[in-house]
């Protein structure tokens, strides 16, 4: 009897799926030593895919410049580091707001005519490695973001949100019903939850199935893929094949405990890594996310019929500069590789159609660096070693897509690696004389050697500058007003 109510909640789940559509964005981060110019990301691929929604990580103007007319809905991001002086200060906040939201939004006579949807206040403030550092000072921060937009036409009907890591729920068991915030987060959600309400935004959560499943001894790799499964997980009567559904609804539990049943769910960030891990391969990402789209037109067991709001996939393209205390495995999550090539076939709007590229990126020339096989290698472990903190030879790791390349193989990898980042110049490939430059690809089966690109100035976000020059000079004139 029991088994039997399983299967049938399980298919009028499955039954569900196709009757709601939830939009797809992607998130656009610019953390990469080799930047492809904005314009070649918002024109050439965001619109040849058909890409209608983007996140970006902060705001920066040639990225909004990029993006203006161009009818993407947009969100910004505020950088956790600036969060304790907008919730000091509102005129801090309406400085922010005036530089980075009111001179690029849409109806604002002569600006960049943006498409500028939420702000995202902070990157996950309430992460819990990172304590007390971001999280004391979210809310306050919103608040006074959105009272700088209700003071600002056009950029009031602007939405503020704060985008929280899946870690601020906890489960018992991992069963989605017993889902409930975090202990210590107690009163700093009921004030989120409060301010989100109040104006009708969705709650933020990013989801990092690959991260969950490592951390996990609930889920297998079949159930983060949204591969069948013999053993799905069961929560009284509601069925779980996928481990997304499941922290979906532990979520909507949570919201349920806390009074707001009926507040919408936004999902910022979701994606698979291509490399860099085990089980992190294009293979595994290319079947993630064929999921993850075709999850995309339901809803789940607690909500079968108030799916996400929406779903950012994470992230756009491989980004270099990540990589804090991961390994480096979260630099490769993107759909496209640093140089705007697709690693594999989604539909991310553009339907049947493959994947448009980056077109016309100014590659630097077919050089590589490697090892000198003709001299003397005894210390060229320790150089490499050296070079690895600085470049990125997250591919070396074990299970990555250069995992299994030998001595001195691993050597040139991470040779080339700094060789590429430092533009190729003359002097980056000596490493005491044992380095080499060669015209022919040292590449190896799926590993592979890169070449970089002649990269666009980097962004230059002035936001935080903004801020920050705002905020000394109203120190100094003694009119800083605390709210």
């Amino acid at each position: 009897m029991a088994a039997g109510i399983y299967l049938v909640s399980f298919l009028l789940f499955l039954n569900l799926r196709g009757l709601i559509a939830v939009e797809t964005g992607v998130f656009w981060g610019t953390e990469s030593s080799q930047p492809l110019p904005p314009e070649k990301v918002a024109a050439g691929m965001l619109k040849r895919n058909n890409i209608s929604r983007v996140m970006i990580r902060d705001a920066d103007p040639l990225v909004l410049r990029s993006l203006s007319r161009t009818g993407i809905s947009v969100v910004i991001g505020v950088p956790n580091d600036m969060l304790e002086t907008l919730n000091l200060s509102r005129k801090a906040a309406e400085s922010w707001v005036q530089e980075n939201v009111t001179r690029h939004i849409t109806g604002n006579a002569g600006a960049g005519d943006v498409r500028i949807e939420y702000v995202a206040v902070g990157d996950e403030p309430f992460l819990q490695r990172n304590r007390d550092k971001y999280a004391p000072f979210a809310v306050g921060a919103a608040v006074n973001i959105r009272l700088a937009l209700a003071a600002a036409t056009p950029s009031r009907k602007v939405k503020v949100v704060v985008p929280c890591n899946a870690d601020v729920i906890l489960t018992n068991a991992s069963l989605p019903s017993s889902g409930h915030f975090r202990v210590d987060l107690n009163k700093t959600m009921g004030e989120l939850l409060a301010f989100l309400a109040d104006q009708g935004a969705p709650f933020v959560v990013n989801v990092d199935p690959f991260l969950i499943l490592q951390q996990s001894q609930t889920f297998t790799l079949d159930q983060a893929l949204f591969r069948s499964t013999p053993r799905p997980l069961c929560d009284g009567s509601h069925v779980y094949a996928d481990l997304f559904s499941a922290v979906v609804d532990s979520l909507a539990s949570a919201l349920t405990k806390a009074g707001h049943t009926d507040m919408d769910i936004m999902v910022g960030k979701i994606g698979w890594p291509t490399d860099g891990a085990v089980a992190a391969t294009v293979a595994n990402a290319q079947t993630f996310m064929s999921g993850l789209i075709d999850w995309l037109g339901g809803g789940t067991p607690l909500r079968p019929k108030q799916p996400p709001l929406g779903v950012y996939v994470f992230s756009l393209l491989d980004e270099n500069r990540l990589g804090d205390g991961d390994n480096g495995v979260s630099r490769h999550y993107g759909v496209f590789t640093f140089d705007g090539q697709a690693k594999y076939s989604v539909d991310l709007g553009q339907g049947s159609k493959p994947l448009a590229g980056a077109a016309g990126v100014d590659y630097l020339p077919s050089r590589w660096c490697v090892a000198d096989g003709n001299k003397d290698l005894v210390n060229a472990s320790v150089a490499a070693a050296d070079v690895c903190s600085t470049a990125d030879c997250s591919a070396l790791a074990s299970g990555g897509s250069c995992g299994n390349l030998t001595w001195p193989g691993n050597v040139s990898y991470a040779f080339n690696s700094y060789y590429q980042l430092q533009g190729q110049r003359a002097n980056s490939c000596d490493f005491g004389g044992i380095g080499l430059v060669t015209t022919v690809d040292p590449s190896v089966g799926e590993c592979r050697f890169l070449v970089g690109v002649r990269a666009s100035a980097p962004p230059t976000s002035v936001s935080a500058l903004v801020v920050l020059v705002c905020w000394s000079l109203l120190s100094l004139s003694h009119l800083v007003h605390v709210y």
